[in-house]
């Protein structure tokens, strides 16, 4: 017998994502997924994708999820901690939410609201020392999906002193999966298609979680929604500091991990790339006018933003490999 996991809020993108990776992986076996209204409905006709899962989708509660070994919680912000509560001790978890990824409760009311729940480890295991965290713990909080592409871009670059922390500019673009599937007008195809357009200007709920986990002290950030089903194209850039090449700085902060991989000199990261895989493409430049560092990042926001950075993590707490599952490759055309 593998090891039992379980995935609430699994009629999601993310959740059908966490399935679809699930089933393919050598030492999880599915014992339970969970929804709210598509609670009873056979699984593959939410997520016909994965047809031959024969598993009808039950009721999120504690009680449907008691006889996981690793519950993945795949809920709206501001749903998982009170999920979380009620779960006995024993079980580990990972939060797709936001729930438990900020470590000032001042920042959750202003860009959540509400009651701060707590901090849980953060789970991103490429950031230095984190990896063993993650493995040590059995509560871990997931990144979001701009913050996973922005942190790693960003993150060795302050580490290294090479990129001021303050004057951080961020342009990014994400495919539709990333608002969900509730169903909502601006997100109808007929909306999105040839069309470009920024929201949560100058407000995003990721920017505290960004400035939390890379060092940043000042960043500004536009969100833009891109006509593509998922994705995220991230243009990151910051004040230089010392005439260090970062790109070099960059290759040499991820030499060895097995998903983030620093494109070769000239060659520029794009979405389609990393679709369907857990890796993050980067690169780098310094601006030939301005002096500022450019960095370019692209990950898939369903893989390395959320399913594949959760079973990741999750393979770190279940003392896997943490490759277990997973794919450094993308899905073409």
């Amino acid at each position: 017998m593998g090891i039992r996991v379980a995935v609430a809020g699994a009629s999601g993108y993310a959740g059908g994502e966490l399935l679809r990776l699930i089933a393919g992986h050598p030492e999880f076996e599915l014992v339970a997924a969970t929804a709210h209204s598509q609670a009873g409905t056979p699984l593959a006709l939410v997520h016909p994708q994965l047809t031959g899962l024969d598993l009808p989708l039950g009721v999120t509660d504690a009680a449907g999820l008691t006889d996981a070994d690793l519950v993945f919680l795949a809920l709206p912000h501001g749903q998982s901690a009170a999920l979380a509560a009620r779960l006995p001790a024993g079980v580990r978890i990972v939060d797709l939410g936001a729930d438990f990824r900020l470590a000032d409760p001042s920042l959750w009311a202003r860009y959540y609201g509400g009651t701060h729940a707590g901090t849980w480890t953060y789970g991103l295991p490429e950031l230095p020392g984190q990896r063993e965290r993650i493995a040590a713990s059995d509560r871990v909080a997931n990144t979001g999906c701009y913050a996973a592409a922005i942190t790693l871009a960003l993150a060795p670059l302050i580490a290294a002193g090479v990129a001021a922390p303050e004057d951080v500019v961020v342009v990014a673009a994400s495919g539709t999966s990333g608002a969900g599937r509730a169903a909502k007008v601006n997100l109808l195809a007929s909306e999105v298609m040839g069309d470009l357009s920024p929201y949560k200007v100058g407000a995003h709920q990721h920017v505290p979680e960004i400035k939390q986990a890379t060092g940043a002290t000042s960043l500004s950030m536009t969100p833009v929604l891109a006509p593509m089903p998922r994705g995220i194209l991230a243009t990151v850039t910051a004040r230089r500091t010392d005439d260090s090449d970062p790109a070099a700085v960059l290759r040499a902060a991820y030499d060895g991990e097995p998903f983030v991989r620093v494109l070769p000199e000239g060659t520029w990261p794009h979405t389609a790339a990393t679709a369907g895989s857990n890796s993050c493409h980067l690169q780098a430049t310094v601006d030939a006018d301005s002096g500022r560092i450019i960095v370019v990042s692209a990950l898939d926001n369903l893989g390395k933003g959320a399913a594949g950075q959760a079973v990741q993590c999750a393979n770190l707490m279940s003392g896997l490999p943490e490759t277990t599952g997973l794919s450094t490759y993308g899905v073409a055309p």
